[in-house]
């Protein structure tokens, strides 16, 4: 259990597998041409928020950052998996930026609509793992719920 013995090494881990997600989030976006969707916009906060909350951590809060820490990771986990449903088809988006919008009736504002449509739908996948066919979204679900696990260990340890 060395990484529950050595708080400084688990911080400096979640920082770094944090850090790893953003990394690979703008490489998909900026090197791959994968461009996010709002859903996939708002799950690389919490990583910036969980680095912010290593250092707190590594600075000697050591239980109010792993909280901290274990409670973002849990709320992304939900996000990627409301995300999740979303691409599958389980549920509609109530995000305004996700929805197909409605081009209604009136040809004078179809233009408009269409030029004002998000350019990427939350509702589509525009990656999945070639072995499992499992979406980024997907993949973010078990990251982040695992991280929380990490963290809700490491505080039951650190008593």
């Amino acid at each position: 259990m060395f990484i529950f013995d050595r708080p400084k090494t688990f911080f400096v881990l979640i920082a770094l597998i944090s850090a790893g997600a953003l990394a690979m989030a703008f490489v998909a976006q900026y090197a791959f041409g994968l461009h996010p969707c709002l859903l996939c916009l708002y799950q690389r906060w919490p990583f910036g928020a969980a680095i912010v909350f290593s250092l707190l951590g590594w600075a000697g809060w050591t239980r109010t950052g792993a909280a901290l820490a274990g409670i973002t990771f849990a709320g992304n986990a939900a996000l990627a998996f409301y995300h999740s449903g979303v691409e599958r088809k389980w549920w509609p988006s109530v995000f305004e930026g996700c929805a197909v919008p409605d081009l209604g009736s009136d040809p004078n504002k179809l233009l408009e609509t269409i030029m004002n449509a998000p350019a990427v739908r939350c509702d589509e996948i525009p990656w999945a793992d070639p072995l499992l066919g499992l979406s980024m979204a997907t993949l973010n679900v078990a990251l982040c719920a695992g991280l929380a696990m990490l963290c809700a260990v490491f505080l039951a340890i650190r008593k």
